[in-house]
């Protein structure tokens, strides 16, 4: 029979009885790919393949768990095909994931997965020997989210490893793990992470709801699935967030968070996701509250600086200046008189050159990337003065607001885009058209809605006792009395 008739075999296939028959199915289902190993032998008179992926198994494992304990039972003489595959799944504890897969789909998914697949010949039914051992990262600090104390391990690709990061700090029954998996193709492992007792049975459905509904072939980073799960604001504010450190994961799961682990990505998806996380990290909770308070402060400055002090420099300069002292407006006018472009061209200008920069300087090798962030920084800078083509105060107020980005790097995004749409509603409009724009992005951000939970709780609507912990962090003997949910907030459904 040629192959070509079973090319188009659906996933769903029983197993054949046949042994030859179904090398040649799984053969044509796999295209014959040379990654696709099988091992061919005689136990118990029986005829059998072993059948696993190159390089995603353990060869140790493998001689150990599989080939040793088939030559073992060889020695028993002729056993019927069925008996011995009940041996083998029932009697022998080889591993911690032995599988009895019945049809094609299953037994390739497993296959690729890093299992050893036992088939015999006359059996209807195949096992499935956990074996992985493919190459991965080992654990390090996450580069995204430095702590100054704290632990030093971050999630890293394989979806396994970090439910036992988790694990490690939750050791409680009520952490439930549900795995599945996503794409049409790439049939990613997905991990549903929550505490039982925690968790708000209505935000769990919702979150299971909308994971059904991802209909893409392949996902490879838990960004394609990002979407899903997000609201009518999720196209600019994420209400769904990130998470690349073991513990501050276990802490969100704590609050009646859900968590989602997406095998292949050390960045986990947290929802809901609430504008305030922003500004908090694992090191306001190990340091004095009285430090916390003014570090936050710290970090609100900061953002408020980058998000509005271009855009209210150039409405300043340009519309309202009796608002500035006398000799800075002196200062200004002389560094601006040769300037070819108005004050919102020349901003404009000098911001989207600092993002090209920036990314230049990401993109690239690293040891390059700092050199083209420092000198290109230094030389584009002195020759745009030089030049004329902006003043130095611009130089300035851009080199203050690029600073004070990276103080609340998860807001990085979305205070690009904002910080231009600021610049241009001041050049254009002066103060009112700045607190325009302001208000209009307020409100918008108010009116989100998180998976049941305000965008803006516990600010808006206000929630008197989770004030305990927003801009300033109470210690932990206060903080220990009664535990605060998301579900619990002021106008969380």
């Amino acid at each position: 029979m040629s192959e070509e008739v079973y090319t188009n075999l659906p996933p769903d296939t029983p197993i054949n009885a046949s042994l030859e028959r179904n090398l040649k199915n799984i053969k044509a289902m796999t295209g014959g790919s040379t990654d696709v190993i099988v091992k061919r032998g005689r136990v118990c008179g029986n005829d059998m393949a072993v059948i696993l992926c190159e390089g995603m198994t353990s060869s140790t494992a493998l001689a150990a768990l599989v080939y040793e304990k088939l030559n073992d039972l060889d020695g028993r003489g002729n056993v019927p095909p069925d008996v011995l595959m009940d041996h083998i799944f029932n009697a022998y504890l080889v591993a911690a994931e032995q599988l009895e897969i019945k049809n094609l789909g299953d037994l390739c998914l497993k296959m690729e997965s890093g299992f050893a697949i036992i088939l015999i010949d006359g059996c209807t039914a195949c096992t499935g020997i956990g074996v992985q051992g493919f190459k991965t990262r080992g654990i390090e600090q996450p580069d995204t989210e430095n702590d100054l104390r704290g632990s030093r391990e971050g999630f890293v690709e394989v979806i396994r490893t970090n439910m036992g990061l988790i694990r490690r700090r939750i050791k409680s029954p009520t952490l439930v793990f549900e795995m599945s998996q996503l794409g049409e193709r790439s049939n990613t492992d997905i991990c549903l992470c929550y505490i039982s007792d925690k968790v708000s049975p209505k935000l769990l459905q919702n979150v299971k709801k909308r994971l059904k509904s991802v209909k893409l072939n392949t996902i490879l980073e838990s960004g394609y699935i990002q979407p899903y799960l997000e609201g009518d604001g999720g196209w600019f504010f994420s209400e769904c967030g990130t998470c690349e450190r073991p513990d501050s994961f276990a802490a969100k799961l704590y609050e009646g968070r859900v968590g989602i682990l997406v095998d292949g990505t050390p960045f986990a998806l947290v929802v809901p996701y609430l504008f305030i996380e922003s500004f908090q990290t694992l090191d306001d909770y190990t340091q004095k509250p009285f430090y916390t308070v003014f570090i936050r402060l710290v970090r609100l400055a900061a953002y408020f600086i980058t998000l509005f002090l271009p855009g209210a420099y150039v409405a300043i300069a340009s519309f309202s200046p009796e608002l500035l002292p006398s000799a800075l407006i002196l200062n200004l006018a002389a560094a601006e008189q040769t300037a070819p472009f108005s004050l919102m061209l020349e901003c404009l200008f000098i911001h989207f050159m600092y993002e090209i920069l920036r990314e230049a300087g990401i993109r690239l090798p690293r040891p390059i990337g700092h050199a083209i962030g420092v000198v290109g920084g230094l030389v584009i800078g002195d020759i745009t003065v030089n030049a004329g083509l902006v003043g130095a105060p611009m130089v300035l107020v851009v080199a203050l607001s690029g600073l004070c980005s990276f103080v609340v790097p998860a807001m990085y995004e979305r205070t690009v885009i904002l910080r231009f749409l600021y610049i241009i509603a001041g050049g254009v409009f002066g103060l009112f058209g700045l607190a325009v724009a302001v208000g209009a992005v307020v409100v918008k951000m108010c009116s989100l809605n998180a998976f049941g939970t305000p965008y803006m709780a516990p600010i808006s609507p206000f929630t008197p006792r989770a004030g305990r912990d927003m801009l300033v962090r109470a210690g932990w003997k206060r903080m220990a009395d009664g535990d605060m949910t998301v579900q619990g907030l002021n106008g969380a459904e």
